[in-house]
């Protein structure tokens, strides 16, 4: 069991999940599901420029084409730079609209 009871019992699904949404709430990020976070991870620690055999150990996949193609999403510099841009021509860092 990954997650179990302060009595190591297994959790109910539901309620993890329940759990889980409240605690992105309170953290006030955008709720995914559960299964997404280990999309994230891969693509923090490559950003990170943590070694993809290490990030595949966390993740612990038993391929590394998997961490890197299927978990690992970094855009290029380039694609920064746009929505960096993009960001800017949309509202600037504090949502409001540009000025024409």
């Amino acid at each position: 069991m990954v997650f179990t009871t302060r009595y190591g019992t297994p959790i109910d699904p539901r309620n993890f999940n329940r759990e889980f949404i409240r605690r992105c709430e309170r953290a006030a990020v955008r709720v995914i599901r559960v299964h997404d976070t280990r999309h994230t991870c891969g693509s923090l620690l490559a950003a990170m420029d943590v070694h993809p055999r290490v990030a595949m150990q966390i993740l612990r996949h038993s391929e590394i084409a998997v961490t890197m193609e299927v978990y690992t999403h970094i855009p290029s510099k380039e694609t920064r730079r746009a929505l960096r841009k993009l960001g800017k021509a949309l509202g600037g860092k504090r949502g409001r609209p540009a000025k024409p």
